[in-house]
């Protein structure tokens, strides 16, 4: 789960982590109300979405007087942002966070993640701030520099100091130390995914601030961070994530297709593998987990038929705790009861299989039935181009 700026920076200043005075304001009115409360004569706008990119699609502007503060505030909230992580439709600013400027003299990135080859907490910092961090570490590797943290003893003093040196930050070694301790028991006590600050600056008077905060959380501990639930924006998600996190769905949007029903995410992800192999894209992840039952299918088919851009629909499951015949019943009423008028492509195997095959075979739906997972994906396929080129949906030679 990913929060707005404005609500990371508050965690970091509960936690002791220096950041610029400010606040979220969803008004003209209300920003100069805060531009006269926080003092100064010149502020940063920065439009609150949940994408990158902010800066280069004109999300983050300078008022160097209220009258022109009013202004950018007026135009930026309503309107639509366009970034290189939000897609050609953009997303809509609904508020913006209005901060004092301050004089920067130095950048830096710092973040912590979860290093997936150790599983356990990596400390990375760059002397390259305020710049596209992805970026860097593709062109200039050695300009990154990890601590890998060992959860028996936590980050230790000696790992923020070698960080220190190796960026360039020995001047405020002590400063830099306590923050990086303050941000590690933060990520440890939020279960955060992601800590990032970009960037982390020095001001004129030698103050190290949080100018940039991005913190994302671990769905799956929601249960046990109640604070940090209460802080979701439904309005930054697609309606159709949402809908599907309420019943129980994992469900991802994106650009193709073929829309994808799996069971488990490797499998999903193989599914979505093979699909691409065989010429096509899918347009989306969605696993329906274990133990689905037919309303649980007949919801995952509902979901992936609100995207108009789904042309096939590929159900692909290997039944362990779940059961095909569960499965096979939930796609015939999906089929009978939604009027699904693209076609289907269903790969069953495991638990209860010839009893989910009876049941897609008695049900009198005009269903493409596969016998694997490469078989699936390219039955898929080839419906897609059926329909693409106008023929019957499902043409001679397709189905099973």
């Amino acid at each position: 789960m990913n929060i707005h700026e404005y609500q990371a920076k508050e965690l970091l200043r509960a936690y002791g982590i220096p950041v610029p005075p400010g606040e979220v304001a969803y008004s003209d009115r209300a920003a100069a109300r805060v531009a006269e409360e926080i003092g100064g004569n010149r502020w940063v706008v920065k439009a609150q979405i949940h994408a990158g990119g902010r800066g280069k699609a004109g999300g983050v502007r300078i008022a160097s007087s209220r009258e022109e503060l009013r202004e950018i505030v007026d135009r930026m909230i309503g309107s639509r942002l366009i970034t290189e992580q939000t897609g050609p439709e953009g997303q809509l600013v609904q508020r913006v966070l209005v901060e004092r400027a301050c004089r920067v003299d130095r950048e830096w990135y710092l973040g912590m993640t979860i290093d997936r080859a150790s599983q356990r907490i990596a400390v990375i910092a760059s002397a390259d701030g305020g710049v596209d961090i992805e970026e860097v570490a593709r062109e200039h590797p050695e300009r990154i520099h990890t601590e890998i943290v060992d959860p028996a003893t936590g980050l230790l003093d000696f790992q923020c100091r070698k960080l220190a040196m190796a960026i360039g930050l020995q001047h405020r070694m002590a400063p830099f130390v306590r923050l990086l301790k303050r941000l590690y028991r933060l990520m440890c006590d939020k279960d955060a995914l992601l800590v990032e600050i970009n960037p982390l600056v020095e001001t004129e008077d030698g103050d190290l601030l949080a100018l940039d905060a991005k913190l994302s959380f671990d769905d799956n501990a929601l249960f046990r961070q109640g604070e940090i639930a209460e802080l979701r924006d439904f309005d930054e998600e697609d309606p159709k994530e949402v809908e599907a996190h309420g019943h129980g769905l994992s469900y991802i949007a994106l650009d193709g297709q073929v829309g994808c029903i799996v069971n488990g995410a490797g499998l999903a992800m193989a599914t979505m593998d093979a699909i691409v192999l065989h010429g096509a894209r899918p347009a989306n992840f969605l696993d329906v987990g274990g133990g689905a039952s037919p309303e649980k299918v007949a919801n995952a088919f509902r979901i992936v038929r609100a995207d108009p851009n789904v042309r096939v629909i590929l159900v692909n499951v290997f039944a362990g705790i779940n059961r095909c015949d569960w499965i096979a019943e939930g796609v015939v009423r999906a089929a009978r009861s939604q009027g699904v008028d693209v076609p289907i492509v269903v790969r069953l195997a495991g638990t209860n299989v010839e009893e989910g095959r009876r049941i897609l075979a008695e049900s009198g739906l005009d269903l493409i039935v596969a016998e694997d997972l490469d078989d699936g994906a390219r039955k898929a396929v080839a419906a897609l181009r059926a329909v693409e080129a106008g023929y019957e949906p499902v043409p001679e030679g397709v189905r099973a």
